[in-house]
Order: C-alpha cells, then sequence, then structure tokens
C-alpha cells in the first residue's frame, strides 16, 4: 500500500483567476489517482485535523514567530500578497497550517507502518523562508517535516531530495548548517529563484543546476552519478521527496523535458536505495502531466510491493 494524504480542505487556499498554483491542480492528480488500475492499493487519509494537533511549536522551529502572525493576520483580514506571486485567502493561514499536519503525518505513516506516502497537499512550501513567503508558498512543508522527523525515535538523519524545477531556495535555507539533515536539488538554471548554484554546496547541500532543455538523459546522469551516491554517503533513516512536477515538458512555467514516466523511473531508483520514503507535492502547472506523473511515481512503489496491473 502507498499512503495519500489528502483533504478537500486543501482547496480552500484560493489563489485567484488565472493563477498557475490552482485548486484544480489537486483535483487533477485525485481524479487520475482514481482512474489508475491500482487503485485500490492506495490508502487515503485525511490529515489529523488542527482541533487535535497545533503544528505551531514544528513550523516554529523553522519560521519566526513575526512572520506566522503576519500570515494569521493578512489572512484575517481578508487576504492580500505577499508579493505579486504569493496570494493569501482569508482560509490560507489554516489551509497551510493543516498542510503542515499532513506532512507530519506522513513522517509518522512511513516511519510506523513501512510504507511510502504522498502528502497531496497546497499551498507548496519549498520557497517558503523563515521570515516571508514567496513563490507560491506559504510554510516550509518539507524542511518542517525533516526537524520533525528527527523527533521519532529511531531516526536520526534526514535527507530531502527536491526535484521541483526551481530550487527549493527556503528548505535549503531552513535546514543549513543542521549536521542532521541533508538536501540536494535539481533545477532548471537559470530560473526562478536564481539561487542554487553548483558552487554553492557543502557535505550537506548538493545542488545540481541544470541548463534550460534539459530532458531524460540528463536527469538520469545526474542521479546516477550525483543524486545516488550522496544519497548513499549520507545514510539517511527517511528520504523526503519535494516532488515538483513542473520539470516537464509540457509545463508552462519552465523549459525542460521530462516526461511523466520519467518520475517512476526516479521513485523506483530511490525504493533500490532507501525504503521510507515520503514524497510531498511542490510545483507542477500542466493538469494532465501533473496527474500522470504522480500516478507514474507511485506505480513501482505499488508494484515493489506485490502488485502489477494487469491488460488494460
Amino acid at each position: 500500500m502507498v499512503t495519500i494524504l489528502y483533504s478537500p480542505e486543501f482547496l480552500n487556499h484560493e489563489t485567484g483567476p488565472f493563477h498557475p498554483e490552482s485548486a484544480a491542480r489537486l483535483s487533477a492528480i485525485v481524479a487520475a489517482l482514481q482512474q489508475m488500475p491500482e487503485a485500490n492499493y492506495l490508502n487515503w487519509r485525511s490529515p489529523t485535523p488542527l482541533t487535535h494537533r497545533g503544528p505551531r511549536a514544528y513550523i516554529l522551529q523553522c519560521h519566526s514567530p513575526a512572520y506566522l502572525h503576519q500570515l494569521q493576520s493578512l489572512a484575517q483580514r481578508g487576504g492580500g500578497r505577499l508579493d505579486p506571486d504569493t496570494p493569501v485567502s482569508p482560509r490560507s493561514f489554516e489551509v497551510a497550517l493543516l498542510a503542515v499536519n499532513a506532512w507530519l503525518d506522513g513522517v509518522e505513516q512511513v516511519w510506523q507502518r513501512q510504507e511510502p506516502a504522498f502528502v497531496l497537499a497546497r499551498p507548496p512550501g519549498h520557497h517558503a523562508l523563515r521570515d516571508r513567503g514567496m513563490g507560491f508558498c506559504l510554510l516550509g512543508n518539507a524542511a518542517i517535516a525533516a526537524h520533525y522527523a528527527l523527533t521519532q525515535p529511531g531516526i536520526e538523519r534526514v535527507m530531502i531530495l527536491d526535484w521541483d524545477v526551481h530550487h527549493g531556495n527556503g528548505t535549503e535555507a531552513l535546514v543549513q548548517g543542521q549536521a542532521q539533515i541533508a538536501y540536494c536539488s535539481l533545477h532548471q538554471f537559470p530560473a526562478y529563484p536564481g539561487t542554487g548554484r553548483a558552487e554553492d554546496c557543502t557535505d550537506r547541500i548538493l545542488n545540481l543546476p541544470l541548463a534550460p532543455g534539459s530532458g531524460r538523459a540528463e536527469y538520469h546522469q545526474a542521479f546516477e552519478h550525483q543524486v545516488l551516491p550522496f544519497l548513499k554517503r549520507f545514510r539517511p533513516d527517511l528520504l523526503i521527496i519535494s516532488a515538483g512536477y513542473d520539470a516537464n515538458q509540457a509545463d508552462p512555467l519552465a523549459s525542460m523535458n521530462l516526461k511523466p514516466q520519467d518520475y517512476g523511473y526516479f521513485s523506483q531508483q530511490l525504493w533500490d536505495c532507501i525504503p521510507h520514503l515520503l514524497f510531498g507535492l511542490e510545483g507542477g502547472y500542466d493538469l494532465a502531466a501533473l496527474g500522470q506523473s504522480v500516478v507514474a511515481t507511485l506505480q513501482p512503489l505499488l508494484q515493489n510491493f506485490g502488485y502489477t496491473a494487469g491488460p488494460s
């Protein structure tokens, strides 16, 4: 089984007409997952309600109290914008808190059930900095989840792999200097937000900028020669994947040439190295390619648990 952490509440973060990070993204993924041959092998779960677990203490490990207050106040006033790309609606703050809960639940699901999980939540998070949101992102979900994972008995090292087409500047900043957390990003460069140069690396940070137009060959080479050796050297107990799908050839916000099936290759390679995989949605803005890519990501994992789809 693969656990899917999802709530219709995630549709209530309203970004306005024509914004690429819309609720339609989740609806497209849900529809694609429900139609896949392996649909009966998905374990759909709702995130822990905010009344049962308030995630503020965990969020404050990564974000400042002043920023959290700013975000809450902006939503309570009816919404606004953190920057030209990053809207906040009246329900955005509570939806963002619920999204964090989903990521924290994902950590527990993977570690306790010994099965992969996919957090199907929004708003995304990998651009969010300690004191401000940006690039469609409000709270640093992956970084918060990584810090939370280190509170779980038996988890001593966590790695975040970010395959979104944009560098996760927020995630990198929120985990930098943490000896128990490593971060690796494959991303188009140059591109928004302009960070993630190859020289910006440490023993715990690996940035792999790829030229616009890169596709399967370039990504496979990076995976085989850099990502997997980095993963094997660090030997994490848990791998968190910031799963953005905007490196698809069909995506309108970038210039890469991946196909949905390439994400199945990624997940299979990771599964061969470590069984504790937590995926969480970041970008991806072509609805058809987005749904197909999430399906492709999960199919090798389901097949590794012994399910193989029959003839269609």
